[in-house]
């Protein structure tokens, strides 16, 4: 398995995908990443064509086991991130 790419590979990459300089493809890069950020915090979701979707999902209360001790504690509501995967990436990827 390669090494996942880094911000500053996903960011070159970017740039020589859109014809722009590195500063550009940085500012669209962070502008795609706060939209996102701040859509899901808000309770939406965001799709990303080609990509998948992202969204919030909020989990009740519940009943947690500390593994170290065995105790059985409650744990407070909470909200958690989920992405979904896009069939069409799916299918490029499986062949």
């Amino acid at each position: 398995m390669s090494k996942p790419m880094t911000k500053t590979q996903l960011v070159a990459s970017l740039a020589d995908e859109m014809g722009a300089d590195k500063k550009t493809a940085t500012a669209a890069l962070d502008a795609v990443a706060a939209i996102v950020a701040r859509e899901v915090a808000a309770g939406g979701a965001v799709t990303l064509p080609g990509l998948g979707k992202v969204m919030c999902r909020a989990r009740p209360e519940r009943m947690v086991r500390n593994p170290a001790t065995g105790e059985s504690v409650t744990k407070a509501a909470d909200k958690q991130v989920k992405f979904t995967i896009a069939k069409a990436l799916k299918d490029s990827v499986n062949g």
